[in-house]
């Protein structure tokens, strides 16, 4: 399945023209990566059998939300280990744990400590024990089937891009996109997370050199956010009727566009920036937002 591409119609410097490939719209509650990060993933639960499929996420993991509603559709049990053990309490006023549980999803919380040991073998026979034959995927989804997934965003017609642009959590939607690219092509990734360690995460996957990472564009870190990125995703919107979320993709469009105006990218470039998806959570940042008496974020007019 392809996305559509839009022109971003912005006074750009340097004869720059900006694209923008709406993988946000390929599916209303699957959206963006998260489908593709699904889409085989899912295949093999059926093919192999399982039981129920076991994954992890925290308070508004967008992974979250897509696994349940993509369970629900294929008749899927599905569970969800949330890091967060005051979070049974929480679930009526938090939208994305609502909206997983509404669709079937049964939760496991734990503490950030346990949550921290969710890849040790001792905790993986724990699901295995409690859960029986159950697939394990992920935090974020990321395995080798999701880079099959990913690696099916970018086809022929997007060769004519020299740079494609997108947000970065666990580095696999990135693997695929480098995986999948075009011999003229440079991949930047914007990374949502502080930190040197997603180098080594992609290169576990991606099979080619022709990507960076753009590592100051995190506004503090994972799902922090500052004035100025609320101020510039509703002025994007107000301009350009493209929505974006703030924990991913706004982040990478407010670095592109800042690049692009300090001169970094070449003249006449052409470039392509891939919307991830992730606007389930803005209603649950918007909440944060409104106890903090800040600007919330604008989605509709």
């Amino acid at each position: 399945m392809n996305s559509i591409i839009q022109k971003i119609d912005l006074a750009l410097p340097y004869e720059i023209s900006l694209f923008i490939k709406r993988e946000d719209l390929l599916h209303p509650f699957v959206s963006g990566n998260k489908y593709r990060k699904l889409k085989y993933n899912l295949v093999e639960f059926e093919e192999k059998g399982y039981d129920s499929l076991v994954t992890f996420g925290g308070a508004f993991s967008n992974h979250i939300a897509a696994t349940a509603y993509a369970c629900k559709e294929q008749n899927f049990n599905c569970v969800g280990v949330i890091r967060g053990e005051e979070l049974p309490r929480q679930i009526n006023a938090n939208p994305t744990l609502k909206f997983a549980q509404n669709n079937g999803m049964k939760f496991e919380f734990v503490s950030r400590e346990q949550y921290r040991e969710k890849d040790s073998d001792i905790y993986m026979n724990y699901l295995k024990s409690k859960f029986g034959n159950c697939y394990i995927l992920p935090e974020g989804g990321t395995n080798e089937n999701a880079i099959k997934g990913c690696e099916e965003i970018l086809n022929e017609e997007d060769s004519k891009f020299d740079f494609v642009c997108c947000a970065v959590g666990t580095g696999g939607t990135i693997s695929g996109i480098i995986n999948s690219s075009f011999e003229n092509q440079k991949i930047l990734g914007f990374p949502a997370l502080k930190g040197d360690f997603l180098i080594d995460e992609i290169r576990k996957f991606a099979k080619k050199s022709n990507w960076d990472l753009v590592s100051n564009y995190h506004f503090g870190g994972y799902a922090k956010v500052t004035d100025d990125l609320i101020g510039f995703i509703n002025s994007f919107f107000l301009e350009t009727k493209i929505p974006l979320d703030p924990v991913y993709t706004g982040k990478m469009v407010y670095g592109v566009l800042e690049l692009i105006n300090k001169g970094i990218f070449p003249f006449g470039s052409k470039i392509l920036l891939i919307h991830t998806g992730g606007l389930q959570g803005v209603e649950g940042m918007n909440n944060v937002l409104k106890s903090k008496n800040k600007k919330l974020i604008v989605l509709d007019e």
